[in-house]
């Protein structure tokens, strides 16, 4: 064991090392648990995060006390995994896990334990997955307490597994996911015992939940270090793994003229690398997966010339499908698959009349999707005009909304007579078109063109 003295913690006072106020909550949950007899210490990633001079998410607390105990010892309190030891506080600042030192029973179904014995503090240390995240912190102290050689690990930039890799990750599947995770979050190499390790159980990351994948793919994708996340994804194996449709568009061509970068996998790759720091989950994946489509729908031309017609819709269904499989939230999957859909459209923006272009330019994707086109043609051929000219437009139509109120409804339609039924959308999008053209400005206006143009009506149709 390595007990390190607070000097060598990020600089600030002592014994305010949590200083803030959720800090400072923390530090007083451990004090009250060491006033009723029991050991108490902060555990694993927020020591690790605090360590590197980074702020915590989330603070965890290990003790000797049972669950049973730290319930009597606080006011609010829910077992969220009481059968593991694992109580959750409830504080107005928020919620602190606190669980009990343990160690872990069989594992039959590379998730959980069949059951735990509660056990002491080196013992839990044991039972985690990487050294960096075994560590203890005691916060009336600063000590640091390192049973499983984390510090080191940490000084060396280094994703470790604690003792036999192949033991921890057949106890859980999810970690090989996770440690690349790490990897790329903190920019850390994994070292070559672990790596090996990681690309032998890559295969069987299906004995993890879609739920579970999907948490770890998200949380890789929407970090800023996303681009070292994929590539530590391909090369582990687990992008075959997860998602092979990303991995089908290796060597698929690209026209050269449009496409320099190289094929659909580089492009794709460059696109992830350009992407804001703050990029959404729904942009991330929509970059990921907006030409998985291309592979299925490659040809070439009488001319020799490569074209993917109809490729956006098809990279739509599929992005659709993997989605579900990974058992997305519903709002993740349609926001992602619009952007995968309408991704082409923006080839055609300078020659829409103005009500399509403002109905293109009010859609709840649409910053997204205008970022997903700067990275799509900044990593290609780098012509930025459409984009340029979308800027612009928004611009201009600043000082107004994009899609005002209506001047009629379906109501007025009644009142003129008129029987409900598929007609009534035609002609109030017909208005619509009007009155975001500036052609029609008023109610009375709309209903006076209503009155002398029926027979247009029955034609008309919003845009071309």
């Amino acid at each position: 064991m390595q007990a390190l003295p607070s000097e060598t913690l990020p600089p600030g006072p002592r014994r305010t090392i949590l200083g803030r106020p959720m800090k400072s909550t923390a530090r007083r949950l451990v004090e009250t648990l060491r006033a009723a007899g029991h050991e108490a210490l902060l555990a694993g990633g927020c020591v690790r995060d605090l360590l590197l001079g980074r702020e915590p998410k989330d603070y965890d607390i290990a003790t000797s006390a049972t669950p049973q105990q730290v319930a009597g010892l606080f006011p609010r309190t829910v077992g969220v995994g009481a059968q593991f030891g694992v109580m959750m506080v409830i504080e107005p600042d928020g919620e602190y896990e606190v669980a009990t030192f343990r160690t872990d029973g069989e594992y039959k179904d590379g998730r959980r334990p069949e059951g735990v014995t509660f056990a002491s503090a080196a013992e839990d240390a044991k039972r985690r997955d990487f050294t960096i995240n075994g560590l203890f912190l005691d916060p009336v102290t600063d000590e640091v307490i390192d049973h499983v050689g984390g510090r080191a690990d940490l000084t060396a930039r280094r994703i470790r597994a604690i003792g036999d890799p192949r033991k921890r990750f057949e106890e859980d599947r999810l970690r090989v996911l996770r440690g690349v995770r790490f990897a790329a979050a903190l920019d850390f190499e994994i070292e070559p015992v672990t790596w090996d390790a990681i690309r032998d159980f890559a295969p069987r990351i299906h004995d993890v939940s879609p739920e579970r994948i999907r948490e770890e793919l998200s949380r890789i994708l929407t970090h800023p270090s996303r681009l070292r996340g994929f590539d530590l994804l391909d090369a582990s194996g687990l992008l075959h793994e997860i998602l092979p449709e990303v991995e089908a568009t290796k060597g698929c061509e690209q026209p050269p003229e449009f496409h320099p970068e190289g094929d659909v996998f580089v492009h794709t790759r460059i696109m992830l690398g350009m992407l804001r720091s703050d990029a959404s989950l729904p942009l991330a994946l929509g970059v990921l997966f907006h030409d998985i489509g291309k592979p299925p729908t490659f040809q070439r031309d009488p001319t020799g010339r490569i074209r993917f017609n109809g490729h956006e819709y098809v990279s739509a269904e599929l992005t659709r499908g993997i989605m579900t499989r990974l058992k997305f939230p519903n709002a993740v999957i349609d926001a992602t698959e619009a952007l995968v859909r309408n991704h082409m459209a923006f080839k055609d923006v300078q020659r829409m009349r103005v009500a399509k272009l403002k109905r293109f330019l009010a859609r709840e994707t649409i910053d997204d999707e205008l970022e997903l086109h700067r990275v799509d043609c900044a990593s290609s051929h780098g012509m930025l005009d459409n984009l340029d000219f979308l800027i612009a437009k928004r611009e201009e139509f600043a000082n107004e909304p994009l899609i005002p109120p209506p001047l009629i409804t379906g109501h007025d339609l009644i009142k003129l007579g008129w029987k409900p039924g598929p007609r009534f959308k035609i002609v109030l999008d017909a208005v619509e078109t009007r009155q975001l053209e500036g052609s029609l400005q008023t109610r009375e206006q709309a209903l006076a063109w209503l009155a002398t143009n029926p027979p247009e009506i029955q034609e008309d149709t919003p845009e071309s």
